[in-house]
């Protein structure tokens, strides 16, 4: 079985930047933000602004490398997921999901005035993001591991086969 290096290296840029993102913003939401709140108020905003000028730019790389792949991922499937129904629901799902998350984390370390607020209540929102996550990864895991139903392959592979 031939698997071209290009599916290798973009699964493994998708999972890579995943397990950042996802583990830094729980690290985030369950450890420094707690913890950072026992700091006094000046403390606590020069760590803040320390921890986002630096968390940003793995935001933004994140955002750009997951769209990258991702839609480079889903275009790989589509042709072996012809007529699966339950497939293209959960991944649309899971892409629209990911929309969300990547406005949440967007807002929470950009400098508009307009997410001023949210970033009032940042540790609710980094939860939300969290929970969001969470669900994300559950659709993904379960789309992978489902694996391709017989009946769809078989249909692919005569549509294929007809081109």
């Amino acid at each position: 079985m031939d698997v071209p290096i290009l599916d290798v290296i973009s699964r493994f840029v998708h999972v890579f930047t995943a397990i950042t993102l996802v583990g830094g913003s729980v690290f985030m939401a369950f450890v420094l933000g707690p913890s950072a709140n026992e700091l006094g108020e000046e403390a606590h905003n020069k760590l803040r602004e320390q921890v986002v000028k630096r968390w940003k730019k793995f935001v933004h790389g994140g955002i750009g490398l997951f769209l990258l792949s991702g839609v480079y991922n889903y275009m790989a499937m589509i042709p072996k997921h012809k007529g699966d129904g339950l497939y293209h629901g959960l991944v649309g799902t899971k892409i629209i999901l990911a929309l969300g998350i990547f406005f949440l984390a967007s807002a929470l370390v950009g400098r508009s005035k307009a997410f001023e607020g949210m970033r009032a209540q940042r540790a609710k929102w980094l939860k939300i993001l969290v929970l969001l996550a969470a669900v994300v990864v559950g659709i993904s895991g379960f789309v992978k591991v489902r694996g391709i139903p017989a009946k769809v392959a078989e249909a692919a592979a005569a549509a294929a086969a007809t081109e």
